[in-house]
């Protein structure tokens, strides 16, 4: 299995397009059945599979249709590893982001 922490983007890619067309095979789901499922064409499907490029919108109508929407569920959540990020964590979630300081008002030219 890829370790996704040493690999290039194309790789990346390439890994997800293969873990996709695993489970499809799994679940015994032909391409094109899978495209009638997804809502798009069994030729996005095989590019998705082979090249590992698509639209985030077909990717996620893949995930959709494979039944594998849960699996995401914690792909971008923070795992605290010590009771100070934790903390961070907490009060990261009560604040906005700061405003930028503009030290100088922007000033239109007319001339």
């Amino acid at each position: 299995m890829l370790d996704f922490g040493f690999a290039t983007e194309q790789e990346v890619r390439l890994e997800l397009g293969r873990r996709l067309r695993y489970q499809r095979l799994l679940k015994d789901i032909s391409q094109e059945e899978l495209a009638v499922r997804a809502g798009i064409s069994s030729s996005t499907i095989k590019f998705i599979e082979t090249k590992g490029q698509s639209t985030l919108e077909n990717f996620i109508r893949v995930l959709l249709a494979l039944d594998l929407v849960a699996e995401m569920q914690t792909l971008f959540e923070s795992k605290p590893v010590s009771i100070a990020m934790m903390e961070r964590m907490q009060k990261a979630q009560r604040m906005r982001a700061p405003r930028k300081s503009s030290s100088t008002p922007n000033k239109v030219n007319s001339q």
